[in-house]
């Protein structure tokens, strides 16, 4: 499969909260780094993502915000 993202980032899932509609997925992509993601709950089930599995993070976003 190819993709046009450039910030693909290979890790390892350290956590699965799984929601009645969306779930939450951490992923250490090493150097201390996690990067949390949620997905459809549907997703999770379809990708059988699971606490130890190697994924790939994908990154596309034209807006990041932050406001404290």
């Amino acid at each position: 499969m190819k993709l046009s993202a450039r910030n693909i980032f290979k890790g390892k899932v350290v956590d699965v909260t799984v929601g009645p509609v969306n779930s939450r997925v951490l992923v250490d992509i090493g150097g201390g780094n996690v990067v949390t993601s949620v997905v459809t709950a549907g997703a999770v089930e379809d990708l059988a993502i699971a606490v130890g599995d190697e994924v790939s993070v994908v990154i596309k976003s034209s807006d990041v915000m932050l406001a404290k």
